[in-house]
């Protein structure tokens, strides 16, 4: 019998900082890569009810070229625009974002939109990935963008470690994604006290955004030894980390914990460890129904391990004992961690009504990861039950 052959795929990021005070830690980037011209994307509530954003700006002193701070949740193509029109009139030679997801993303397509001119919406439409009318992944072809981005997350979504970006298109209610290997940020600092800030309610249902990309792997019928490793491990350490937060905000050796494991859950997915349905309808979710991303996983994970159960139930073993229950079910143990968390659980809970199931389903379709799920979906009535199981 032959052993299956798999290939992982590297980012460009060169550096990653593990507890290293956040604007220590830029002003030592920017010296390095000798930035003259930095351009800050940063959370409006970190830069206007915190002192963290000042710090930076006092650590790179005269490098700083401008501010942004209005992003919306899921990047809407307007607002990225806006950003991107800001950095072009600052010169910038080096782009900062300090905060959550979308903050994250949208610096990254930031330094696409420089690199390309782009302005206007519909300049980025060549840009992004679809899916085509035979169900194929399709990745347009460009070149990668050249200014730096480092990027400071304050949650744990961990699309920091990732060269895909998503943006949501106002006009079709659509998040879609953009990627290139130079999108990956050239550095990423992990600073546990710059988290302390980020709400409760974000800060751990990011942290199950993150659980669901060590759920996807280890429940991926493509997926080898080493990221199956790396996914174990992150979800040993998310599994640790998260309650520990809950019960002692202050605790940043846990914090830290949490942000090595969505380290870990994200390098099987930039390694080319495709996803399933988690992820696809919580790209749905995020763009056209509005839900906050990290309560997609929160309602949805459970859902999809069970519906998975029957093509993937062996795999699952190993995610039960993660969480130290290797006698349950997986839909079970990881329902109930994330119910002990406090999160929502189910789409009503966060506001997605029964007549949006539909479109939800059909939408779904048009997401890549839908076609590498375990269990396999051919249309939206294939989507229906799993939408049905977590209403």
């Amino acid at each position: 019998m032959g052993i299956p052959a798999s290939v992982v795929e590297l980012t460009t990021t060169e550096k990653v900082f593990i507890g290293e005070p956040a604007a220590q830690a830029i002003a030592s980037e920017a010296e390095r890569l000798g930035a003259k011209r930095v351009f800050l994307m940063v959370s409006r509530a970190l830069n206007t009810g915190t002192d963290e954003i000042s710090r930076i700006r006092t650590a790179l002193g005269t490098r700083v070229a401008g501010t942004y701070d209005g992003m919306p949740p899921h990047a809407p193509r307007s607002a990225v625009l806006a950003a991107a029109a800001m950095a072009r009139d600052a010169n910038a030679d080096m782009i900062v974002t300090v905060g959550g997801g979308s903050i994250t993303d949208a610096g990254k397509i930031v330094s696409l939109c420089l690199k390309h001119n782009l302005r206007e919406h519909d300049d980025l439409e060549p840009y992004h990935v679809y899916v085509d009318d035979k169900g194929e992944t399709v990745k347009p072809v460009f070149e990668g963008p050249d200014v730096p981005v480092i990027i400071c997350p304050t949650t744990l979504s961990g699309g920091e470690f990732n060269p895909l970006s998503g943006a949501t298109d106002e006009h079709v209610h659509h998040k879609q994604g953009f990627e290139h290997r130079n999108m990956a940020p050239t550095s990423i600092i992990l600073d546990p006290a710059l988290t302390v800030h980020t709400p409760e309610w974000l800060w751990l249902s990011t942290g199950v955004r993150s659980v669901d990309h060590a759920l996807e792997t280890l429940g991926s019928l493509q997926s080898n030894d080493f990221c199956d490793g790396l996914a174990d491990c992150a979800l040993r350490l998310l599994a640790e980390g998260l309650p520990r937060v809950k019960r002692d905000p202050g605790d940043l050796e846990a914090r830290l914990k949490c942000q090595i494991g969505v380290w870990q859950s994200m390098i099987p997915i930039t390694a080319g460890v495709p996803m399933g349905l988690s992820h696809a309808i919580g790209h749905i979710l995020g763009g056209t129904c509005d839900v906050p991303h990290g309560y997609c996983s929160c309602v949805m994970a459970p859902a999809v391990l069970a519906f998975n159960a029957p093509a993937n139930g062996d795999r699952q073993g190993r995610i039960s004992a993660c969480f130290g229950q290797p006698e349950r079910a997986a839909s079970d143990v990881v329902d109930d961690f994330i119910r002990n968390l406090g999160m929502p659980r189910s789409l009503a809970e966060v506001g997605v009504e029964r007549t949006q199931l539909q479109q939800i389903a059909e939408y779904t379709m048009l997401d890549f990861w839908s076609r590498t799920n375990p269990r396999q979906i051919k249309t939206a009535t294939d989507v229906l039950p799993v939408l049905e199981m977590a209403y």
